[in-house]
């Protein structure tokens, strides 16, 4: 089954790469292209910081470090799990491949350019949320599967021994 969880990393890595190296080529750096008028559009804009531009104002010199550090830690925890949980294919091995590729994705653009390139831009009116890309979306769609997985999954009874 790991290969099935190898492959699932990669495709998101490879998905996260080619949607990001074609961002770069055809739209200019802060330009926009609407997709959907008022609600969507693709904008090319360069992330310093965290997820969804978290911290990217922030002009401490040790930003890069400390994002690089932390994604490598949680490379590290995700992989444990799932060679911990290597032999099934559920949806928690899927969650944990989803978030793998999406870290290794963004870890990748951060030691190869300092910085991540997003570029799907939601918005209504005046209200925007924060720019991501591929990888940020499977970090996100598989932090919601471990979530629906830990807190809506069937509970076993405990039996209390007296």
């Amino acid at each position: 089954m790991r290969k099935y969880h190898i492959l699932i990393a990669a495709l998101v890595v490879l998905l996260d790469r080619l949607s990001k190296w074609l961002v770069a080529q055809k739209i200019t750096l802060h330009d926009s292209v609407d997709i959907v008028p008022g609600l969507f559009r693709l904008t090319h804009v360069q992330n310093q910081g965290a997820a969804f531009g978290l911290f990217s104002d922030s002009p401490w010199q040790w930003k890069a470090a400390l994002l690089i550090l932390f994604s490598v830690a949680a490379l590290a925890v995700v992989s444990a799990l799932l060679w911990k949980n290597g032999n099934a294919m559920n949806a928690t091995a899927v969650a944990l491949s989803l978030v793998f590729g999406g870290a290794l994705g963004n870890l990748w653009d951060r030691v190869a350019a300092g910085r991540v390139i997003d570029f799907l831009d939601f918005y209504v009116g005046s209200h925007h949320w924060p720019a991501f890309n591929v990888a940020d979306s499977a970090i996100v769609v598989g932090a919601l599967l471990l979530l629906s997985e830990i807190f809506l999954a069937p509970q076993e009874e405990k039996v209390v021994s007296q």
